[in-house]
């Protein structure tokens, strides 16, 4: 029986996921209150913030693995809250998460951990049809095929991030969450992640949902960014609008030095990217 890749029924207008009055507390420490976030379709939505702003807290709620203490968030038209379920596998099915550390089984072979998620919700698939698909989610993420028989354990950082990339791809979902891609790799591996999930994400008609703190994917790959900050989401806009907000952590953010040397190489790249396409 062949997987089902038809994504759900999007507009143009629908968010993907629409959070409304999302309050997040842990003891007497508030993290989110009130909070109010849309991710459009196709759109890579950068997310950031400073330390302790939940950003994480956030994706995990979204993905309804935290049960929030007040709010609404649906996501692919599905309440995110709901315990039924439907509701729940209609969610797992149609998202795909790779967290900060990769979350891959160290003693599985990432050909194994790619085709857990198929197992899972496709157990009826032949065992040569899921090695086939779990070869191909492998090559999608840029790993060589041989890769497919190693343990995580004998794989550089790089290549296990992509191979989480991979598994998270498993069911061809049409929502991305990306906790960190970046964390931990070279400048120039880091680099490269950020090509692939353009690419991907242009290919495979993706919306990708993204943490990250690092300047250089928000400049070079992000649609639009949400920042968190005072418990909210303070703006979430193209990031020229959010270089404009009077706000002290954008203001120190995206004005220092670092900043600056991440839109010179955004703007570098895209010169030559002009140059080479003429």
């Amino acid at each position: 029986m062949p997987i089902d890749t038809a994504n759900p029924p999007t507009d143009s207008t629908t968010p993907v996921i629409r959070v409304r009055g999302l309050t997040n507390k842990f003891g007497e420490q508030t993290v989110h209150e009130d909070l109010d976030l849309d991710v459009r379709p196709g759109e890579i939505l950068g997310v950031v913030g400073g330390s302790g702003t939940g950003k994480s807290v956030l994706m995990r709620s979204i993905l309804g693995l935290r049960i929030p203490n007040a709010g609404e968030i649906e996501v692919l038209g599905t309440d995110a809250r709901s315990t039924r379920p439907q509701d729940r596998q209609h969610i797992e099915r149609n998202t795909g998460v790779l967290f900060q550390d990769g979350a891959l089984f160290s003693s599985l072979t990432v050909g194994e951990n790619v085709q857990v998620p198929l197992k899972e919700h496709h157990g009826e698939l032949p065992d040569s049809w899921r090695y086939e698909l779990a070869l191909l989610k492998v090559k999608l993420a840029g790993l060589p095929a041989d890769a497919l028989n190693k343990l995580p354990s004998q794989l550089s950082g790089g290549m296990r991030k992509r191979a989480g990339l991979a598994r998270a791809l498993a069911l061809d979902p049409p929502l991305l969450f990306l906790d960190e891609p970046t964390a931990g790799l070279d400048p120039i591996g880091a680099a490269a992640f950020d090509r692939l999930i353009r690419t991907l994400q242009q290919a495979l008609g993706l919306t990708v949902f993204l943490i990250t703190h690092d300047l250089d994917t928000l400049y070079a790959i992000c649609d639009r960014v949400a920042v968190l900050a005072d418990r909210k989401v303070v703006i979430n806009a193209p990031i020229a609008e959010v270089e404009k907000l009077d706000h002290p952590w954008v203001q120190e953010y995206f004005h220092g030095p670092r900043a600056r040397a991440a839109r010179q190489g955004r703007d570098a790249y895209q010169e030559r990217t002009q140059q080479e396409a003429s």
